[in-house]
């Protein structure tokens, strides 16, 4: 048990990086201006981190849509959806508290909605491949390769 903290510590972490990014260069490109992109991008790094880990664990005890050898392409699919949710809010909120106009924060948001579903899924994907933190998993798939 104590191995899937570390592996949903480390999503989180690798996650947002690449969620962080997105986000400085969508609101830079949205804005025109570098600095509301940074203090955006800075202050996501903090709510972020904390929502996604929460995300992370509370999936962890849903079961739904696990298969048989641990896939399932669907469950990555609403995960990506739930996530992408509590995501925009979060960034339309501090975009629109940043740069002080709620249409910044909502088209901000709208965006990165497309966006960061694409660049969310693909993350899980890359992540169902690793078996970091996941002995169980190593484990079943020894067995049925017997």
């Amino acid at each position: 048990m104590a191995k899937t903290y570390k592996r949903h510590i480390a999503k989180t972490i690798t996650w947002r990086c690449i969620g962080t990014i997105d986000t400085i260069l969508l609101s830079w490109f949205i804005t025109g201006n570098s600095f509301t992109g940074l203090k955006l991008g800075l202050a996501e790094v903090l709510t972020k981190m904390l929502l996604y880990y929460l995300h992370e664990r509370a999936w962890f005890k849903v079961k739904a849509g696990i298969t048989k050898n641990g896939d399932s392409k669907k469950r990555h699919l609403a995960k990506t959806i739930t996530w992408r949710i509590v995501g925009t809010l979060d960034t339309m909120m501090l975009a629109w508290w940043i740069s002080g106009n709620p249409l910044t924060g909502l088209k901000i948001g709208m965006v990165e909605v497309v966006t960061k579903m694409i660049l969310y899924y693909l993350h899980e994907r890359a992540w169902y491949k690793f078996d970091y933190g996941l002995q169980q998993r190593r484990i079943k798939k020894i067995k049925y390769r017997k």
